[in-house]
Parts: C-alpha cells; sequence; structure tokens
C-alpha cells in the first residue's frame, strides 16, 4: 500500500526492509511437527524447485505425500528413489506401503521382499492376509523375535485375524515399556471398538486426542464410537468437527469418511457411495447388502454376499429392528416371554409393528406374562381385515390356556359373533364358567358378573339358562347387584 505521507515513505520502506530481514523462515522441521503434511510438501517443492538442498528431500517428500493419501505420488516419488545406487534399504518399505494403500498386492509383497529390515513383517501382512496363504503365515510367524518391530507386527497380523485380545495384550505390553509410543493407544481402542467395548474404546482413545486432537483416524473412530452408544446423528456430528479442522486431513481419509457418513445417515447415498468401495473398505460390500436387505431388493444383496467367506460373527446391534424382530421371536420360542415382550418393545419400524407376525407374537408373550387387557388393546387397535379374527383366535385359547377367563370369554363373544362354529360357544361357556370360580375364589372382582350375564344371553343356546340360574343364586346370596 502507498504511504499516507510522502515524507515518510523512505523511513516506512527502510523499517519493513528490516522487518523482513528479522522474520522467521519456516522450518520443515516446524511443519511436521504440527502434522501440516500439506504445508510441509509445498515448502519441499518450494526448495527443490529452487535449487536448494535440503537433506533427504526426496524422502519427505515421499513421506509428505504418503500422509496426505497420495499414495501415487509417494509411490512414483519411492520409485525414482529405487533406482538410485545408494538407495537406503528402507526406501522398499515404503515403496511397499505405498503400493498397498493403492491395492496393488503382489506388487507390494515384490517390493517388500527386497527389504531385509522388516521383511517378514510385511511381506506376511502383504503376501498372507491378501492372499489368505496360511502356510507362508506361519512361516513368517515363527520367524518373528522379541523386538519391538517384530511384535508390532504380530499385533497387526493378530488384528487381521480378528485376534483382538491377543493384539491389545502386545500394545499394552509395548506400552508399558515406552510410555511415548501414544499413537498405540488408537490401536488398542480399535481393537476395543472391534470387541463391541465402546465405552472403553472411547476412554482409551481420549489419552491420544489431548495430545493429538486433530488426528483424523482417532477421530474417525470417536465418531463410530458415538454411533454404536447413541445414534447416527451423535455420529455424524463427529465427522463434521473432523472434515472442519483440516481440509488436507480430511483429503487422507475421504473415501472413508464417505463410507461412514452412508452408514451414519441409515443408508442415505449408498447406491452413489458403496459400490466403488468394495473392494477397498472391507466393509463396505456388507453394509451395501444391509441396504440392499432394507430394500427388498433381496438378489442383489445375495449376488454380493454369496462367495463371501464368513470370518466372524457380527456382533449384533440392540437398536436394529430386525435383528430386534428375529431375536424376539426366538425367545418367544423358547418360553422366554418376558425377555421377548422386552425386545418386541424395543422395536420402532411402523411397518415391523403392523405385521401380523409381531402383533401375534407379541400378544401371545402378553398373555404368557399375564397381561391379557393388554393383548385385547392389540386386538382393539387392529384395522377391519382377516388378521383381527385370527388374532381374536389366538387370544382366546391362549388366555383360556393361561387362566385369564375374562379376556378369554370376551374373545370367543367376538368369535362367536362372527362364526356361529359350536366351537366357539364351549370356550365362551368355559371361560365364562372360569370366571365364577375366580370369583368365588377371590380372584377377580364380583362386578364382573354384570358383564358375564349379557355374554351368555349372546349365545341363544339352551345351556344357557341353567348357568345363569346359578349365577344368579348366588349373587342374591352374596348381595351382588347385577
Amino acid at each position: 500500500m502507498k504511504p499516507a505521507v510522502g515524507g515518510e515513505a523512505s523511513t516506512g520502506s527502510n523499517e519493513k526492509k528490516k522487518k523482513n530481514k528479522t522474520k522467521k523462515i519456516p522450518r520443515l522441521e516446524d511443519y511436521l511437527n504440527q502434522r501440516d503434511y500439506l504445508g510441509s510438501l509445498t515448502l519441499l517443492e518450494f526448495q527443490r524447485n529452487g535449487g536448494e538442498s535440503v537433506e533427504h528431500a526426496d524422502l519427505w517428500i515421499g513421506y509428505c505425500a504418503f500422509h496426505l493419501g497420495d499414495h501415487t505420488r509417494a509411490m512414483e516419488e519411492y520409485k525414482a528413489l529405487t533406482l538410485r545406487p545408494e538407495c537406503p534399504e528402507d526406501v522398499w518399505v515404503y515403496l511397499g506401503c505405498s503400493l498397498f494403500f493403492l491395492g496393488l498386492y503382489k506388487e507390494a509383497e515384490e517390493a517388500a521382499l527386497k527389504a531385509h529390515l522388516m521383511i517378514m513383517a510385511l511381506t506376511a501382512l502383504f503376501g498372507s492376509l491378501k492372499f489368505n496363504d496360511e502356510k507362508k503365515l506361519m512361516g513368517f510367524h515363527q520367524n518373528l523375535e522379541d523386538v519391538t518391530e517384530d511384535q508390532l507386527s504380530l499385533a497387526s497380523i493378530h488384528y487381521m485375524r480378528s485376534h483382538y485380545q491377543e493384539a491389545i495384550d502386545i500394545y499394552k505390553r509395548i506400552l508399558l515399556q515406552n510410555r511415548d509410543f501414544l499413537a498405540l493407544n488408537v490401536y488398542v481402542a480399535l481393537c476395543y471398538y472391534k470387541l463391541d467395548y465402546y465405552d472403553v474404546s472411547q476412554e482409551v482413545l481420549a489419552v491420544y486426542l489431548q495430545s493429538v486432537p486433530d488426528s483424523t483416524v482417532a477421530l474417525n473412530l470417536k465418531a463410530c464410537n458415538h454411533f454404536r452408544l447413541y445414534n447416527g446423528k451423535a455420529a455424524e456430528t463427529e465427522l463434521k468437527n473432523l472434515i472442519d479442522i483440516s481440509s488436507s486431513s480430511f483429503q487422507f481419509a475421504k473415501e472413508l469418511i464417505q463410507h461412514n457418513l452412508v452408514v451414519f445417515r441409515g443408508g442415505e447415498g449408498a447406491l452413489q457411495v458403496l459400490p466403488p468401495l468394495i473392494d477397498v473398505i472391507s466393509e463396505a460390500r456388507l453394509n451395501l447388502v444391509i441396504y440392499y436387505l432394507r430394500q427388498d431388493d433381496i438378489q442383489e444383496a445375495y449376488k454380493l454376499i454369496k462367495d463371501l467367506e464368513p470370518t466372524t460373527p457380527q456382533s449384533y446391534f440392540y437398536n436394529d429392528d430386525t435383528f430386534s424382530f428375529n431375536y424376539a421371536q426366538a425367545k418367544a420360542a423358547l418360553g422366554n416371554y418376558r425377555e421377548a415382550e422386552e425386545v418386541f418393545l424395543v422395536i420402532q419400524s411402523e411397518k415391523i409393528k403392523n405385521d401380523y407376525v409381531y402383533l401375534s407374537w407379541l400378544a401371545r408373550c402378553y398373555i404368557m406374562n399375564q397381561k391379557a387387557r393388554q393383548a385385547w388393546e392389540l386386538y382393539l387397535r387392529l384395522e377391519t381385515s382377516s388378521d383381527p379374527f385370527s388374532l381374536l383366535q389366538l387370544i382366546a385359547n391362549d388366555c383360556y390356556k393361561m387362566g385369564q377367563f375374562y379376556y378369554a370369554a370376551k374373545a370367543f363373544d367376538a368369535l362367536e359373533r362372527l362364526d356361529q362354529n359350536p366351537e366357539y360357544w364351549e370356550g365362551k361357556r368355559g371361560a365364562c364358567v372360569g370366571i365364577f370360580q375366580l370369583i368365588l375364589a377371590g380372584q377377580e372382582s364380583r362386578e364382573t358378573l354384570k358383564e358375564v350375564l349379557p355374554m351368555l344371553r349372546s349365545a341363544g343356546n339352551p345351556q344357557v339358562e341353567y348357568i345363569i340360574r346359578i349365577m344368579k343364586k348366588w349373587a342374591k346370596d352374596n348381595r351382588v347387584a347385577l
């Protein structure tokens, strides 16, 4: 900008020059310490293009590109380095990692074989796990030594094979010896997440987030814990915080975040996001299967799942309506009616709650749990269709069997009005006599007798008058007004 007073221009200019001279030049170490990989990469490229010599500049460029999620750029840098005669052996390891993240597993294994430093661990991870070569995996397992690098690799193998507790044991042992290995807390938290200990996972994760509050991996895991502990909305809020923190961090795991947003939103955008990720993120295939099942597109779900070899069972979702529906039916079929009722009532889906199978099982649970009135209310809420007749039959017979004669009588009475089947009269007659017995035993209110007599009279059966006469005589003797 031009100076406000012309005479002071030279003075101001001189002052500015002095400030510029004393202004601190950004250092690579500063950017790296702040985990600003985009800033680091920009500075390194500027220095390289300007002919400035920086020790291990190519290695640092590859490192920054890898951490930004630009694995293609990282691969190119490391490949160029392997062509040099003085190429450090570690570069083959870094090249293997870049190829692995690009999905080039065979090439990654070949690169790892050229490095002796971590040959056993990387070859086992790159080759054996992806190609299911159990024999090769066990061979490397036997050759691992009791050094930190090998033990970390062993923990990774345990994790990939779903042996989460074994991985936790190794990570905790290493943490006891190396308190400054803070990132191991993320691995421990991830293992606890896989074991469904979401609250424990959160506690362990918090240790790392205190030191590195903007970690993409840690914040994403925190969002997943929120999804399990609370709901999709709470999880999505955590992911939005992650995206807002740093655009470069978001680029690092943008596919993973897009995938998780679909899950958190109950499948919204599944057909756009999940298909390209099927062979990139292992959970993408299963989540797409779940989406198709929820849309009743069984054929598409089957196509995706038919060739999949299951390795571990899902831990069930207590808030998943489809699972709860099946689980409650299984409980009821085993006679655990109290638990079954609790699970049935957790279901929120209106589609399931209006299904006759749901209504009939819930009615049976109510009756078996001595809540016949609630079963009767289920029937009263049903719209006119063929289902109420079936539900009436269930209520009538189950209530009779369980000695809840009042609602058995009401159900048989309603059935008799709909169909003059002699069996319904016999059921109503037995239920009404059962009510009378309960009144005599002091287990039913005397006032109930007022409702029993009209139900009997409506039958028009010759046996009615004899039964009514006995009931009236008892009422008169016991001063019960009818």
